[in-house]
């Protein structure tokens, strides 16, 4: 854990200056997409979980460096190599004014790790919780497992009343167009309250002053107000007009006129989310596709030739505008886990090479896939794909861009509806090559690769990732994830673009943290 501890604290940013807490203030932000709803286990996408943390909490959390630390929960300890016993934190209220307990933990565990549930596969590594008295919970691993801290920093705490109150005890899978009183509504013990939540207008907190962290608060804030601003123009607009006081990302086009902006400047950092292509590839016939009976995806030259027809080089400079590193595999290189081997492109741009690949294959004139791809959720994400589109035509390959916002897009992929896809993944929850691995490579069982159904499946990998998750000497852990990695890259199990940098826009006086993981914490804020 130090090490992974190490890795984390390299990736993020510190806070940035120091202010007077004494005058509070509200606080006016926007980001390009909005929170797809208030329920935590509703599905697995880091800004809206990321919007949640504030109102709701886990038992441990991450804090500004990206360390974790005691939520609520104060302590832990392990009995055996499987079972871990939290302490919990007393007299602590819930907003309605229900007190936390034991059974609050374990109905959120039996809630998000429902067969029904689409967050089931978050807490994977976990066999049971049970409580043990109040103020006490064991839980029990299938096997030794380091990261199990960071994945229950994702686990946000129902109130078991509430939950039943608003007969919401069942999950909800807003992607089967499932609906449900916790898509709207929100309620935990953080340190602000939902006070309305109006989807694509506006999100309205204002400051818990029962919080039980309030003696060590660092934010001056007694009311917050999101908005969710798609259009990029429109979001400078409305920062370097005074009616916003942070706004992410900053559209990379307008970081200078921000800077020369008197009263607002751009912060940027180094992040951990990388981007990458996916496809279907274990899939018997792609439905998009002009071919019949076979799946041109499936076949390594293809995806060879699909990787040389793309020049990173050129999307770094013409799209990212130099915002962003080219990465080889699909992991960024400051979470833990990550090795120098894993470093450079597996194969060089070749559009020629490419063009013999493809004839090789049996596909002289190229064939016909579609691209699903989100367009208000990464940094240029359209323009991203509509780059790599031309230059896929360019060796013969007729892609067609199905763009979509991200409320539509997430879905798509859980659901493998997808030939191709544009993906980022931070690993936000573990920082660790493990959540890589289970997430995005290992083959999809319904629980394990979530985010790879119908794709990429390699029986040794899938065995590796098991040791991974359960390796406790560092060195023979290293040695796995490394095998891993190495597996997925030469099979071009999917195509690693990028790594993208942290991009916000603030007002002159406004003090935020910026962790590597793109996270707001709204705890960490300070108003002039």
């Amino acid at each position: 854990m130090k090490r992974l501890a190490l890795a984390c604290a390299a990736a993020a940013v510190a806070m940035i200056g120091v202010s007077d807490p004494a005058a509070a203030k509200t606080f006016r932000w926007a980001y390009q997409g909005d929170a797809a709803e208030m329920d935590p286990q509703a599905r697995r996408e880091t800004f809206t979980d990321a919007v949640i943390a504030n109102v709701m909490e886990g038992l441990v959390r991450y804090d500004e460096n990206l360390k974790i630390e005691p939520e609520l929960a104060t302590r832990w300890e392990l009995l055996s190599p499987t079972v871990w016993r939290f302490y919990l934190r007393e007299g602590v209220k819930f907003h309605n004014g229900n007190p936390f307990n034991a059974d609050d933990v374990i109905t959120t565990y039996k809630r998000g790790t429902d067969e029904r549930s689409p967050w089931k596969g978050a807490l994977i590594a976990v066999k049971d919780i049970r409580k043990v008295d109040d103020f006490t919970v064991d839980v029990e691993t299938h096997a030794p497992y380091p990261t199990l801290l960071s994945d229950l920093s994702n686990m946000m705490m129902f109130d078991q009343e509430w939950l039943v109150e608003h007969n919401a005890l069942d999950p909800v899978d807003p992607g089967k167009g499932e609906e449900g009183y916790t898509i709207r509504h929100a309620m935990g013990t953080g340190p602000f309250i939902l006070e309305s939540y109006r989807p694509d207008d506006q999100t309205i907190m204002v400051v818990n002053p029962d919080w039980w962290d309030n003696a060590n608060k660092k934010h001056n804030l007694t009311k917050v107000i999101f908005r969710p601003i798609k259009s990029a123009a429109t979001r400078v607009a409305a920062l370097i007009s005074g009616e916003l006081d942070m706004m992410y990302p900053v559209p990379l086009q307008d970081i200078g006129r921000i800077n020369n902006t008197a009263g607002y400047e751009v912060l940027e950092a180094p992040a951990l989310r990388t981007l990458f292509f996916g496809w279907r590839m274990s899939a018997d016939e792609l439905p998009s596709s002009n071919v019949k009976g076979k799946n041109p995806l499936s076949d390594l030259r293809v995806r060879q030739a699909m990787f040389q027809a793309l020049d990173m080089d050129t999307i770094k400079a013409k799209v990212m505008r130099g915002h962003s590193e080219i990465v080889g595999v699909i992991m960024s290189r400051f979470l833990g886990g990550y090795h120098s081997s894993m470093d450079g492109r597996v194969l060089s741009y070749d559009p020629e090479a490419a063009k013999k690949l493809l004839a090789e294959a049996g596909y002289p004139d190229g064939f016909e896939v579609e691209l699903v791809c989100p367009n208000d959720r990464y940094i240029n994400d359209e323009a991203i794909c509509v780059a790599a589109v031309g230059m896929w035509a360019k060796v013969g390959v007729k892609v067609k861009l199905n763009s979509m916002p991200k409320a539509k897009w997430s879905p798509t992929l859980r659901q493998g509806n997808a030939d191709m896809f544009l993906l980022g993944w931070a690993a936000s929850t573990t920082l660790d090559a493990h959540n890589v691995l289970i997430n995005l490579a290992h083959s999809w069982d319904g629980k394990k690769g979530v985010y790879n159904p119908q794709g990429y499946s390699n029986n040794r990998l899938d065995e590796l990732t098991e040791l991974i998750g359960k390796e406790t000497n560092p060195e023979q852990r290293q040695l796995y994830i490394n095998e891993a990695f190495k597996l997925h890259k030469e099979e071009i199990g999917a195509i690693p673009l990028h790594s993208q940098t942290l991009v916000w826009g603030v007002r002159n006086g406004v003090k935020v943290a910026q962790p590597a993981n793109n996270v707001l914490m709204l705890r960490y804020v300070q108003m002039p």
